[in-house]
């Protein structure tokens, strides 16, 4: 991708002119300061990973807009709109923090511009404060909860892997990373925990909670006897 870089107050304006410069085409790509590696090295794998997980957000506000506004008897559903709303809001904003750290990714650590804007505590504590208000209105956990639920709700728990794997490869680089940054992230992945209980309240939707091997109640049909009365009654249809 081909672009051109100026740098107003503090800020990063890009100008896009190329999609395809070529420069890419043998396996290697540049770094913000203009260092050429390749395309599958630790830093270009957290790089990636951040755009993956920005990404999965995206889905996430999309399939929330979905969500319908109108009860089955024809009354307002309020919290939907509540939910829209603090989706809108909350993942709008940390998509624009993911692309931050994304730049800052992209750079050695000795070699941030000084006219970068970096990830800070801020950012960091606003994650938290928002985290911890969700969860003054759910129940204590008594066990695990499934990663599952209505379409956002299962976007989110896939979106939270998804920070947890780029923590890890965060970590990998060891010193290379500003531990606010790293910071960041863990608490980006609690944040999207949370926040997918909370989006499960405001639905009046039930969490489904992990059941250890050995308290989980077994049928007594075989999956081969399910597989026949399934097959019995579409045969009846």
């Amino acid at each position: 991708m081909g672009f051109e870089g100026t740098k107003p107050r503090g800020a990063i304006m890009v100008q896009i002119n190329r999609v395809h410069t070529g420069s890419g085409d043998s396996g290697e790509t540049s770094l913000v300061d203009g260092s050429r590696v390749l395309k599958s090295h630790p830093r270009l794998m957290v790089v990636g990973l951040c755009d993956e997980l920005n990404t999965s957000l995206g889905l996430i506000i999309m399939e929330s807009n979905r969500l319908s506004e109108i009860a089955l008897d024809g009354g307002p559903r309020p919290t939907v709109r509540r939910v829209k709303a603090v989706l809108s809001a909350s993942m709008s904003r940390v998509q624009q923090e993911l692309f931050d750290l994304g730049a800052e990714l992209a750079c050695p650590l000795d070699s941030i511009p000084e006219y970068m804007e970096l990830i800070d505590e801020n950012d960091s504590d606003m994650l938290l404060e928002e985290l911890e208000a969700w969860n003054q209105k759910l129940t204590p956990l008594k066990s695990f909860i499934m990663p599952t639920g209505s379409p956002p709700v299962a976007l989110v728990h896939h979106s939270r892997t998804m920070a947890r794997r780029l923590e890890r490869h965060m970590v990998g680089l060891g010193d290379e990373i500003r531990p606010v940054a790293l910071q960041y992230v863990n608490r980006l992945s609690d944040w999207l925990f949370v926040l997918a209980r909370w989006i499960t309240h405001c639905l009046g939707e039930s969490e489904v909670l992990w059941v250890p091997k050995g308290q989980r109640t077994v049928s007594d049909e075989s999956p081969k006897d399910i597989q026949e009365s399934l097959e019995k009654d579409f045969d009846e249809l």
